[in-house]
């Protein structure tokens, strides 16, 4: 929802949850294409826009057009193993749109993060 700001939003969605405050390393989000976009020079980190999640009951995932990007909570990428056997840092992976191979995000390392700070 790159056509608008956190601060446009008066009311919650009919369906789903706004997300806002994300941030992006490795890429940035492209707002002409509204899609992952190649890093600017010396832009670490840059702000990923409102996302609007939209739960569906048996949503078959796409197979191309998307960059599968790891969330994590805090920087470092690693957390402890939970009793669960998952990272007590990883969030989810969230379908972000591009027009390149996801293994070009891979390759650079994409990512999304929750805190830049801990």
């Amino acid at each position: 929802m790159d056509h608008m700001t956190y601060k446009d939003v008066k009311a919650k969605p009919e369906y789903g949850v706004y997300t806002y405050g994300m941030f992006l390393e490795g890429c940035k989000w492209d707002y002409k294409t509204h899609k992952l976009g190649i890093s600017d020079p010396k832009k670490l980190f840059t702000d990923l826009p409102l996302v609007h999640y939209i739960p569906k009951i048996d949503r078959k995932a796409p197979l191309t057009g998307i960059y599968n990007c790891p969330v994590y909570k805090v920087l470092s990428r690693a957390g402890t193993l939970s009793t669960t056997g998952h990272s007590t840092n990883f969030v989810l992976f969230m379908e972000l749109p591009t027009s390149e191979e996801e293994d070009k995000w891979i390759v650079a390392g994409v990512a999304c993060f929750l805190a830049l700070r801990y």
